[in-house]
């Protein structure tokens, strides 16, 4: 039995290694491995037949069985990397470049307005002294409203003003948040501008969104004054839109500021004259300011004898709407690259 297995592995061994000699692609290489050493392949079935051997004859023939076994592997293994590298240069004959054909134009992207301007708002405020800060998005009402000066049943605290997460907790409607943090974190002397995002409920048309952006300064030292407030916004605008630019402030009410006042910069486009683009008002609101509420500083631990503040808050795409002299602020948030390109 012995001597008859050892014959069947020996021409099973001869066929094996010539069929891989004989094999001209890598498929015929794989289904010549898998004739022979598959579970159902020619050795495993000769090997089948150990059973009827005797404990002293399995050792023999399980020895012989591995030697054929690695030969056929070791052989295989050298003509599949013939093969391959065959495979190689035929597809680099046959799969040439042409290298004179021009590449593709990637088209090249721009900044978007509103990154433009806030960038341009940050850099003046920067040369002027002021540190950036940030806040959450999602935030405790208490930052929001009760701080500031705004009791439960004010307008802005309705819920058709506002995004209420729970009874407690809303997006913000404004980055003032932020200038509570920070007085009720830092120490004065304080002059920072607290750039971000903010949510109200506003129906989206030419000139409101649910979502857009705001840009709030703070600053707090003593013996500041409305005069300080008014030069610095006139000293930003000014090297924003340029020396010609002109400032009115209007009284105004907010439950933050005291005395409050609205900005307005005359129409760059006609010069004050009136025009569709001011509504022929010759002016345009931008922003609101005031010297902060001395219960407002309180609320944060800041002592209004010994110290005073002023604080202002603009839209960035209203700004961005100015700058570039569009008249639809949809047009920032479409993404629409024929007109993103302009910048």
């Amino acid at each position: 039995m012995v001597i008859n297995m050892r014959e069947q592995l020996a021409e099973l061994k001869e066929r094996a290694l010539a069929a891989i000699e004989n094999a001209d692609s890598i498929k015929s290489l794989e289904d010549v491995k898998v004739a022979f050493l598959g579970k159902k392949g020619e050795l495993t079935t000769v090997l089948k037949q150990m059973g009827k051997l005797t404990a002293e004859e399995r050792p023999v023939i399980g020895q012989i069985a591995n030697q054929v076994r690695e030969e056929f592997e070791n052989t295989y293994s050298v003509k599949i990397n013939d093969l391959k590298n065959s495979d190689i240069l035929k597809r680099l004959e046959t799969e040439k470049i042409d290298i004179t054909l021009p590449g593709t134009r990637l088209k090249s992207c721009s900044r978007h307005p509103l990154n433009i301007v806030l960038d341009e708002i940050k850099e003046i405020f920067t040369s002027m002294g002021y540190t950036m800060v940030y806040g959450p998005e999602v935030e405790e009402t208490r930052y929001v409203f009760d701080l500031l000066n705004t009791p439960e049943g004010h307008p802005a605290r309705d819920e058709q003003d506002t995004f209420y997460i729970d009874d407690k907790t809303i997006l913000r409607t404004q980055t003032s948040s932020v200038q509570i943090r920070t007085m009720m974190s830092q120490k004065p002397p304080i002059a920072v501008i607290s750039p971000g995002r903010v949510y109200r409920c506003d129906e989206v048309d030419s000139t409101h969104s649910p979502i857009f952006h705001q840009c709030e300064g703070l600053v707090v030292d003593k013996g500041l004054t409305f005069g300080d407030l008014k030069g610095t916004l006139e000293t930003f605008f000014k090297r924003l839109y340029g020396n010609d630019i002109k400032l009115r402030f209007r009284p105004h009410q907010f439950p933050y500021t005291e005395p409050s006042a609205e900005v307005d910069l005359s129409c760059f486009k006609c010069g004050g004259k009136g025009c569709r683009f001011c509504k022929g008002e010759g002016w345009i609101e931008m922003l609101g300011c005031g010297m902060v509420h001395p219960q407002v500083l309180r609320n944060c631990g800041v002592e209004p004898e010994e110290y005073t503040s002023f604080a202002f808050g603009m839209g960035i795409e209203r700004i961005t709407l100015m700058r570039y002299e569009i008249d639809d602020m949809r047009l920032l948030y479409e993404n629409d690259m024929r007109f993103l390109r302009q910048f």
